[in-house]
């Protein structure tokens, strides 16, 4: 059991530190409102991941891969979604400030991040076939998937802290608004990209 779950860290920290859309919308947030924005858009992320945990070790996620209809219609919701925060980004590019976000911008951080995670069907299909591989014949598969994905959740978190905890001199660096600007193109195009790519994907 415990080779199994070094075995699944190991191989869950490469794979979280693999950026995907989550991690471009917590940099996406931590650009335009700072820390505050990121962490809660952070919260949601891993909120998100959550869900699918739980929904892989009760098995819904088989269902779901095996149902072409709900896992094209989630598709298709998430690939709007990227599209619609990538667009969000090159419509605003440079504009937003770096100042602490007010209330109505803080709130928006956590759905944010939540909606990211829920409307990506490839993550509860990623739990659903990825964690069975490391679970010992014989054990329980719902309590030892709980474990695994837990383990998932806290490697994630420990890499956005890491990466908010750095984000100091970054921050400093992107007050230059033509460098802001840039970013945030960048950063839309890259989410627009993997929009385009989850809705057109067979």
């Amino acid at each position: 059991m415990l080779l199994q779950v070094a075995a699944f860290t190991l191989a869950a920290v490469l794979i979280v530190l693999l950026p995907g859309p989550d991690t471009l919308v917590v940099v996406r947030n931590l650009v335009r409102g700072g820390r505050r924005l990121a962490f809660r858009t952070v919260l949601g992320v891993l909120s998100g991941l959550m869900v699918w945990v739980v929904t892989a070790a009760l098995g819904l996620s088989a269902v779901l891969r095996a149902s072409h209809d709900g896992y094209l219609g989630l598709r298709i919701a998430g690939a709007c979604y990227l599209i619609f925060l990538g667009a969000r980004s090159l419509r605003s590019s440079g504009a937003q400030s770096l100042e602490p976000a007010g209330p109505r911008k803080l709130r928006t951080g956590y759905p944010a991040g939540l909606l990211t995670d829920l409307l990506n069907p490839k993550v509860g299909v990623f739990f659903v076939t990825f964690l069975p591989g490391f679970i010992p014949h014989g054990e329980p598969v719902g309590y030892v998937s709980l474990l695994l994905g837990a383990i998932f959740i806290v490697l994630t978190g420990i890499y956005f802290v890491l990466l908010l905890a750095a984000s100091k001199p970054v921050l400093r660096w992107l007050e230059t608004t033509h460098i802001r600007r840039r970013l945030d193109r960048c950063t839309g195009l890259v989410l627009i990209g993997f929009g385009l790519r989850l809705a057109l994907e067979p």
